[in-house]
C-alpha cells in the first residue's frame, strides 16, 4: 500500500498510532485496575495495611501539569461541551428515537434514515425537539462534569506521605454512576421526556407547536409527574450506566495513560484534541453497547401517549421483538454516540483551556 505523505499522512499516522494504543488500553484496563490496587497496597510484617506512593491524582479535565479546575470553570465548560455535542449529533439522535418508536422498517443505516427523513419531511424535521435536547445537554453535562470531579475526589484520600492516590477504574465508574442519578433527577428525565414526545408527535398527530406547548398539553392530560417524569426509572438506570461507563472509562483511560508515561514515551499529547477525541469515542462505544436496553425502555416509556410504567414497557418490547428488541436502535445510537463521545470530551477540555486562559 502506498504510504501517505504530507500533512494528511502525518495525521493518519498519528490517529492510527493513538487509536491502536487506546484499543489495547481498553482491553487490559480492568486487569490493570486490580494490579494497581495490589501494587499500591501491601501488608507489612505487623499485619498493617499501608498504601504505596502513586501518580498524583488529577481532575478528569485537569491539564498535564495537574492544575485543578475550579468548579465555576468545570460547570461552564461542561455546559458548552454539552451544547456543542447535542447540536452536532442531533440528527442521529432523531433517527435512533424514530427506530425505537416505530421499528427499523427495513433500514439499519443511520445515514440512510437521516437522508430519508430529510427528503420526505424536510431538513427541519431532523431537528424536531433539538432545542429541548440542547438545553438539556447544556444543563446535563454542566452538572455531570462538575459533580463527577467532586465525587471522584472523595476517593483520593492522601496516603501516609500526604500525596493523594489515583482512583481505581471501579471507583471512577462508581463516581460516574452516582453522577448519573444526580443528572437524571435534575435535568435529563424532564428534557428527554419532552424531546421524545415531540419526535413521537411529529410522526403522528402533530399537535404540539413547541416544547412549551408540549409541556402544557401533557401537564393538562397526564398531570405534572407524568408530564415531566414519565420513564424516570428507565432514564435513571440508563444514566447510571451511561455516565458511569462514559466518564468512568474516559477518566480511567487518561489515568492509565498518564501512569504509563505515554506522553513522554510516545509523544502523544493526552490533553490534545486528537487523544481526547479517540478516548471519548471509545468510551462512547463501550457505553452504548452496555446501556442500550435501558435507552430502548426509556424511549418507549416517554412516548407522547401514556403507555404505562416500566413493567408494561418491558413486556411490550418482549412481546414485539423478544430479547433482541432491547437492542433496537443500537446501530443508530452508535452513529451518534461514537462521534458524540469524541466531540463532548474534546469540546470540554478545549473549553476549560480557553476559560482558564481568560479567567485564570
Amino acid at each position: 500500500m502506498p504510504r501517505s505523505t504530507g500533512i494528511s499522512g502525518l495525521v493518519l499516522s498519528h490517529l492510527h498510532r493513538t487509536f491502536h494504543y487506546k484499543v489495547c488500553g481498553l482491553i487490559i484496563i480492568l486487569q490493570n485496575s486490580c494490579a494497581d490496587y495490589i501494587r499500591r497496597t501491601s501488608v507489612n510484617s505487623t499485619g498493617v495495611v499501608r498504601c504505596l506512593p502513586t501518580t498524583p491524582i488529577r481532575d478528569m479535565v485537569a491539564d498535564t501539569n495537574g492544575n485543578k479546575t475550579s468548579p465555576a470553570i468545570s460547570l461552564v465548560a461542561g455546559g458548552i461541551a454539552g451544547g456543542v455535542e447535542a447540536a452536532c449529533t442531533y440528527p442521529f439522535e432523531f433517527a435512533k428515537t424514530r427506530v425505537q418508536l416505530y421499528g427499523h422498517e427495513g433500514v439499519r443505516n443511520p445515514f440512510y434514515v437521516v437522508a430519508k427523513v430529510a427528503k420526505e419531511e424536510g431538513f427541519r424535521a431532523l431537528y424536531k425537539g433539538c432545542s429541548t435536547m440542547i438545553v438539556g445537554s447544556v444543563g446535563k453535562d454542566a452538572v455531570r462534569f462538575l459533580a463527577f470531579d467532586h465525587i471522584r475526589a472523595l476517593f483520593t484520600a492522601p496516603d501516609s506521605s500526604g500525596r493523594p492516590r489515583r482512583p481505581t477504574t471501579a471507583e471512577s465508574i462508581l463516581s460516574g454512576m452516582a453522577t448519573g442519578v444526580i443528572a437524571s433527577t435534575l435535568i435529563v428525565t424532564p428534557t428527554e421526556r419532552i424531546k421524545t414526545a415531540l419526535i413521537d408527535d411529529a410522526r403522528t398527530s402533530r399537535r404540539f407547536r413547541s416544547p412549551a406547548h408540549c409541556v402544557a398539553v401533557l401537564w393538562a392530560e397526564q398531570g405534572p409527574r407524568r408530564a415531566l417524569y414519565a420513564g424516570y426509572a428507565a432514564t435513571t438506570l440508563k444514566q447510571i450506566g451511561t455516565t458511569g461507563f462514559r466518564l468512568g472509562s474516559y477518566a480511567a483511560l487518561k489515568d492509565y495513560e498518564r501512569g504509563l508515561g505515554v506522553q513522554e514515551s510516545m509523544g502523544v499529547n493526552l490533553d490534545g484534541p486528537v487523544a481526547s477525541f479517540v478516548n471519548g469515542a471509545l468510551a462512547g462505544t463501550l457505553t452504548t453497547l452496555v446501556t442500550q436496553p435501558f435507552d430502548t425502555v426509556k424511549t418507549r416509556a416517554q412516548r407522547a401517549r401514556d403507555v404505562g410504567g416500566l413493567a408494561e414497557c418491558v413486556r411490550g418490547i418482549l412481546a414485539e421483538d423478544g430479547v433482541r428488541g432491547f437492542w433496537r436502535g443500537t446501530v443508530m445510537r452508535l452513529g451518534r454516540t461514537v462521534m458524540a463521545g469524541g466531540i463532548l470530551f474534546t469540546a470540554n477540555e478545549q473549553a476549560v483551556r480557553a476559560l482558564k486562559a481568560v479567567f485564570g
